[in-house]
């Protein structure tokens, strides 16, 4: 009677093992699949912080009853959106100086007259954030925000924010609960995603 109770239960341990065997590449697959898809909201949050406090600075900067000029907009100083902007993704993104940054600002100047009036835009690049990145000529990159409705009394700022990254843990199979989202692509046994976030904000016109 012992004898057999034993043998039962090498069997039931066994057959533990084999389950358990057979269960963790799947659950190993659900784990993963869980952190790579919590780092894509996690660089979802990163991103429309950046931009909304870039646009922010960029419409009222340090302003004071004494002095209401807009900020610089872009430039490698600290007292500029785009330097803020940068500065906001450092430390929470994987390689935040791959960002691509446009600052539309009346600090730029504006174009257009009356009410078609809207604010010019530089757009930045960088290979480390927060220094060394340089931004090209006023007007170039994506089209400017549209014309504020109460233009030329107020012009619209905008900071758009681009950033292309791969999950924290490569290959598709632990990519698979990002891929039917629209921003996400596979190619080959790589997952890649490009966020892209705007933020448009109200300024006083001159």
């Amino acid at each position: 009677m012992n004898i057999r109770k034993t043998a039962l239960r090498r069997g039931q341990t066994g057959q533990s093992l084999v389950e358990t065997v057979l269960m963790l590449p799947l659950l190993l697959l659900v784990l993963l699949n869980a952190v790579n898809f919590g780092y894509f909201y996690l660089v979802a949050l990163n991103l429309t912080s950046a931009s909304r406090t870039g646009a922010l600075y960029a419409m009222i900067g340090s302003s004071t009853p004494a002095g209401t000029a807009l900020p610089p907009a872009t430039g490698t100083s600290p007292s500029t959106a785009s330097y803020l902007t940068y500065q906001d993704m450092t430390g929470a993104l994987n390689a935040p100086g791959s960002a691509t940054i446009q600052i539309c600002s009346a600090g730029l100047g504006v174009s257009g007259t009356g009410s078609s009036q809207t604010a010019q835009c530089q757009t930045c690049t960088s290979s480390a954030a927060g220094s060394a990145f340089a931004c090209g000529a006023t007007g170039t990159g994506s089209p400017a925000p549209d014309s504020d409705p109460e233009a030329p009394a107020f012009v619209l700022n905008r900071v758009d924010v681009t950033y292309a990254f791969t999950p924290l843990i490569p290959g598709t199979p632990f990519g698979l609960a990002l891929l039917p989202l629209s921003a996400c692509t596979a190619s080959g046994a790589t997952v890649t995603c490009t966020f892209h976030r705007q933020v448009s904000m109200r300024a006083m016109g001159s």
